[in-house]
């Protein structure tokens, strides 16, 4: 991680965004790079809901055994398959056996979206959150996710539409379970010329997990660091932004 990117970012967030909450950081490795490993929880698990002690400041390392969401092992690569009979439990599911969660309106449906997921090669390598603040010289970030309100959201959106001519060249909403959104599709963005932001946080399931005025926007670090590069000569030096600057605390 180049520490001089981190701190620049630090100074601009708070010049900027006041007292934001500070993005978190995923990124897949060969080792552990000496960070926690998180326990396998008890009963019945979500990975947002997990990474509220990321938020908080804690670090944590997970694997294909320590996440226990069948849907997060999927988006992160872990479990390439589909569990039996999900394509009833996202749409109507099983009359007698199986409540469905209605989210698309027939199985069939389901089963042609499951052919456009593409997997990402994690087989075998450690997944790391760690909060902006907390990376290190070692840490090599991929994709930086926040979690944010209307007006921060705003200004992320349009920071990250800065540079791009096409409306949607910048940020785009893929349907998606929470995890998916905050790190599938963001990473599918990663190897591209021009990769874009994702806003996502729409999961019915997972939006329990977070405030209520609340959605993600994550974006690969090789996007991050162009929009840190132009916060200075962007609309965030304007009295417009200074009005609604006032209002993020």
């Amino acid at each position: 991680m180049d520490l001089l990117l981190k701190e620049k970012f630090l100074k601009l967030w708070k010049k900027y965004f006041n007292d934001a909450v500070l993005p978190i950081t995923v990124y897949f490795s060969e080792t552990d790079n000496g960070v926690k490993h998180a326990i396998l929880p008890k009963g019945r698990s979500c990975l947002i809901c997990e990474l509220a002690k990321i938020w908080k400041g804690q670090s944590a390392c997970y694997t294909g055994e320590t996440l226990k969401c069948g849907g997060a092992k999927r988006y992160l690569g872990y479990a390439p398959g589909m569990r039996e009979n999900f394509e009833y439990f996202l749409s109507c599911g099983i009359p007698g056996e199986m409540e469905g969660e209605r989210y698309k309106q027939s199985p069939e449906i389901v089963l042609e979206t499951q052919k456009l997921l593409h997997i990402l090669p994690s087989k075998d390598k450690y997944v790391i959150f760690k909060r902006w603040d907390n990376l290190g010289e070692t840490d090599e970030p991929e994709v930086v996710i926040f979690f944010a309100t209307p007006d921060v959201l705003s200004g992320l959106f349009t920071l990250a539409n800065f540079d791009t001519v096409k409306p949607d060249a910048g940020v785009f909403v893929p349907f998606s379970a929470g995890c998916g959104s905050i790190i599938h599709y963001p990473y599918l963005e990663i190897d591209k010329e021009n990769p874009r932001a994702v806003i996502g946080m729409f999961d019915p399931s997972a939006r329990p997990c977070v405030p209520k005025d609340t959605l993600s926007f994550s974006v690969p670090i090789k996007r991050f660091e162009k929009m840190i590069n132009y916060m200075e000569e962007s609309f965030l030096i304007t009295d417009t932004w200074k009005e609604v600057k006032e209002r993020i605390k």
